[in-house]
């Protein structure tokens, strides 16, 4: 684990500095001006997806030493990989975007506070006792918000660099989220196996179950086929870096706790595209 530990942190930072760079003023005064789309986009992903991942623990007992990383994957909003299947899938890219930006901003809270609110529900005593709520969301901030707030900078002052080579920033982004995850498959491989038939079911039905409930959200609440596409993706892709950066800080070494990520970032880019290539089907 010693390679995921080390490459995770700067691999999220870097993502999140793309991220930022992708970014403009417009994607979050946008969500001033059309806001129904993007709150039922949040309240899916930020509320009823560790919701659902909640029951879902329940309903397939799944066990102790994995309820949480299911919580941490679930409470992770997604990342720049949304934004691409979106566009694939003829989505509404713009809320995509908004999306992904704001709700990169609020995990730094969120996803401390949701996992540690499953600490106290699954009553978890495994975790470090010298992490507190305060100092994840304070390593969050240096590996989220700051490089986010640098990459819209660095749009600002190159602005026609980072048009030109957008496309070569998200390759290089997917490209270090892929990396974060072989090394994980690579150094655990034989914890993986051992765990990855209860922790592949959970995270298979999880993410299935969110894309489905979130699309026919939006279906009846969304006012378009557009952004029922981006929301139901919004809502299945996660930012598995980032679980993986707070699952260091939770776990240490100890690999056990993190495959239900790697998990979920495994099957949900095979069922998002997947669930791409037949939304693309009906057009």
């Amino acid at each position: 684990m010693e390679i995921v530990t080390t490459i995770a942190p700067i691999a999220l930072a870097l993502i999140m500095l793309g991220l930022g760079a992708s970014l403009t003023v417009q994607d979050f005064t946008r969500v001033v001006q059309n806001p129904k789309e993007f709150f039922i986009g949040l309240i899916c992903q930020l509320v009823l997806l560790p919701i659902i991942a909640y029951f879902l623990i329940i309903i397939l007992k799944t066990p102790i030493e994995l309820a949480l990383g299911v919580m941490l994957i679930a409470a992770a909003p997604g990342g720049v990989t949304s934004n691409v299947l979106t566009k694939f899938a003829d989505g509404d890219v713009a809320l995509s975007i908004s999306l992904t930006a704001i709700t990169s901003l609020i995990s730094i809270v969120s996803v401390p506070y949701v996992v540690f609110l499953s600490i106290e529900l699954f009553d978890i005593t495994y975790v470090k006792k010298e992490v507190s709520m305060l100092s994840i969301s304070l390593k969050m901030f240096f590996v989220v918000t700051v490089p986010v707030l640098i990459g819209m900078i660095i749009r600002k002052l190159a602005d026609n660099f980072i048009v030109n080579n957008m496309k070569t920033i998200n390759k290089i982004s997917i490209g270090l989220f892929s990396i974060v995850f072989i090394a994980i498959y690579i150094e655990e491989w034989d914890s993986i196996v051992m765990f990855l038939e209860k922790a592949g079911m959970i995270a298979f039905t999880l993410n299935v179950t969110m894309m489905i409930v979130a699309f026919y959200i939006a279906k009846f609440f969304a006012t378009g086929v557009a952004q029922r596409r981006c929301i139901s993706l919004e809502a299945g892709l996660q930012n598995g870096t980032l679980a993986v950066f707070v699952g260091i800080q939770l776990f240490g070494n100890d690999m056990i706790y993190m495959v239900p990520t790697a998990a979920y970032a495994l099957i949900m880019m095979a069922t998002s595209v997947i669930f791409v290539f037949i939304l693309r089907r009906q057009t």
